[in-house]
This record gives C-alpha cells, sequence and structure tokens, in this order.
C-alpha cells in the first residue's frame, strides 16, 4: 500500500481540496500551478509503478478517483463564479453520479469496476483541457477571446464523449448483471409458434 506511486496518488488526492479553495478565491494561476503539479504527479505514478513494478489495486483506483475529484472540483469552482454555464456542470456531475450508482451495482453483485475505456481517456483529456483554459481566460482576461471559447469547446466535447463513455459502462454492466443472471438475451415479447 504504501509504495511511491501510491504516496504520490495520495498527495495527489490531497492537494484537491487547496486547488478548490484557490479556485473559488480567484487565485487562477497558483490553481493552475496546484493542477499542473497534479498532472506530474499522475505522469510519475504510472511511470513509477510500471517501471518499479508496483502497479497495485490500489493505485488503479486512486488515480481515475483523483482525476475525477479535479474535474468536479474544477466544474464546482468554475460553476462557481458563473465562468462555465450551469448547464455543463450539471451534464458532467450527473454522468459520475450515473457511474457511481453503477459501480454500487457491480459492487452488490461482486463485479470490479471495469478498465477505463479510450472514450473515458479522451473525455478526461478534453476536460483537462477545456478546465485550464477556461481558468486561464480568469486568470489573464486579455486573453478571454481565444482562451474561453476554445475552452468550451474542449469542455462540451470533453462532456459529450463523457457520456459516450459513461453508455459504454452501463451497456457493460447490463451485460455482466445478465450473465450473473443467465440471461444472456433479453426476453422476447412475440408469442412463439
Amino acid at each position: 500500500m504504501l509504495t511511491v506511486p501510491n504516496i504520490l496518488s495520495f498527495l495527489r488526492l490531497a492537494l484537491v481540496p487547496v486547488f478548490l479553495i484557490l479556485l473559488v478565491e480567484g487565485q487562477d494561476l497558483i490553481a493552475l500551478a496546484v493542477l499542473a503539479l497534479s498532472g506530474v504527479t499522475d505522469f510519475l505514478d504510472g511511470f513509477l509503478a510500471r517501471r518499479l513494478n508496483q502497479v497495485s489495486k490500489l493505485g488503479q483506483l486512486l488515480d481515475p478517483a483523483a482525476d475525477r475529484l479535479y474535474i468536479f472540483a474544477a466544474l464546482l469552482g468554475l460553476g462557481w463564479r458563473e465562468l462555465i454555464p450551469l448547464w455543463l456542470v450539471v451534464v458532467i456531475i450527473a454522468r459520475d453520479v450515473m457511474l457511481v450508482i453503477l459501480a454500487g451495482w457491480l459492487a452488490r453483485m461482486g463485479h470490479g469496476p471495469f478498465p477505463v475505456n479510450w472514450v473515458g481517456k479522451w473525455a478526461t483529456a478534453c476536460l483537462f483541457i477545456g478546465l485550464p483554459l477556461l481558468m486561464l481566460s480568469a486568470a489573464f482576461p486579455d486573453t478571454m477571446e481565444y482562451t474561453r471559447p476554445f475552452g468550451l469547446v474542449f469542455a462540451i466535447v470533453g462532456a459529450a464523449l463523457y457520456w459516450w463513455a459513461g453508455g459504454l459502462y452501463l451497456v457493460q454492466t447490463v451485460q455482466a448483471s445478465r450473465k450473473r443472471t443467465g440471461q444472456t438475451q433479453p426476453d422476447s415479447d412475440t408469442l412463439e409458434t
């Protein structure tokens, strides 16, 4: 549990509230620096886990959890300051609520979480480009003409991909549920002849 990669992941998680407070208080440059530090620790924990052969279940859970918490914190902070539309905050958070429900259902079935798919990785990448661009537009108002539209586009594309990935997880959950109950195909509502 106390491997170097996991310690880096815990550090990354510990910085989430710091990031949120800085963002809410309008300390955009320092918040961006914390986000950048988080990105460095994210890269390092994955690199070191593979390099030192210290890949663990805990690490595989902490990494996507930290990504989601940073996205959640960025959404809350930017939404609080009205730098992004409320509907975008709701759309992205609603997807995570759906995933929490699916994870609970999987746990009740005794099934672990599904691995992150490529759509989810692209969604996260888009959000990690779009949300900092929106923060940058707040930190440097002179750049807002360029950074804000690009930030919104990346955030909206990220939200759409986020829901696509969520749909894939929903399909996997339904399939896992059917396999567990022995129902591999849906019942037909037509009469058999």
